[in-house]
C-alpha cells in the first residue's frame, strides 16, 4: 500500500480506554500528532492528552538557515539572520498549529456525553498498526484522508468567519443554538 497521509478518527464509549489508546498511538509509525477528545456526562469538552512532533524543528531551522544567509553580512547579519529566520518559521508553525486546533473544534461536535474521541493524524505506510490499535482498545475507526479533512477544516472556517463574531444566532461546538440572546 502506498504510504499516504491520513487522519484517524477513533472513538470510544469509555474514556479510560482512550486514553491508554493514546499511550500506544503516540508510537505509530508516521506520527504527526495525536489527541484526545472527551466529553463529560455532562456536556463538559476537555482535551486531557495531545503529542505533537516536530514542534519548535522549523523555528530553529528557520534560525540555522538564516544565521547562515547572515554570514555573508559579518556577525551581525548572523545575528538578524538567525532572528529573522526564527521569527518566520515560527510565524509558519504557529499558523499550522492554529489550523490543527480548528480541526479538534470542528471534531468536538461528535464526540457526544460520556464518551471519547482519539485524533491521530499520520502518514500511514500500513493501515495494519491502527487497525489493531482501535480493535485492541475496543474503539470505532473511521479513516478520512488528510487532504480531505483539510478541506473540511478549511470550509468550516470560513462559515465560521462569513458569521462574524458578533452574530449571535451562531451555532455552537455541537452545531446547536448557543442561546436565546437573553441574559
Amino acid at each position: 500500500m502506498a504510504d499516504t497521509q491520513y487522519v484517524l478518527l477513533i472513538s470510544f464509549t469509555d474514556p479510560a480506554r482512550c486514553r491508554s489508546a493514546f499511550e500506544d498511538a503516540v508510537h505509530l509509525p508516521g506520527l504527526r500528532q495525536a489527541a484526545v477528545l472527551e466529553r463529560s456526562a455532562d456536556g463538559l469538552l476537555d482535551v486531557p492528552a495531545n503529542e505533537v512532533r516536530g514542534v519548535g524543528m522549523p523555528t530553529v531551522g528557520g534560525g540555522l538557515v538564516g544565521g547562515l544567509l547572515g554570514l555573508l553580512g559579518g556577525p551581525i547579519g548572523v545575528l538578524l539572520g538567525s532572528a529573522a529566520g526564527a521569527t518566520l518559521a515560527n510565524a509558519a508553525e504557529n499558523h499550522r498549529l492554529l489550523e490543527d486546533g480548528a480541526g479538534l473544534i470542528m471534531l468536538s461536535g461528535r464526540v457526544e456525553d460520556g464518551t471519547s474521541m482519539l485524533i491521530v493524524d499520520l502518514h500511514e505506510p500500513s493501515r495494519q498498526p491502527a487497525d489493531e490499535l482501535a480493535r485492541r482498545h475496543g474503539g470505532t475507526l473511521e479513516r478520512l484522508p488528510a487532504k480531505e479533512f483539510a478541506a473540511q477544516v478549511a470550509a468550516a472556517e470560513r462559515a465560521a468567519e462569513a458569521h462574524g463574531p458578533d452574530d449571535a444566532g451562531g451555532a455552537g461546538a455541537r452545531g446547536g443554538p448557543e442561546g436565546d440572546g437573553q441574559a
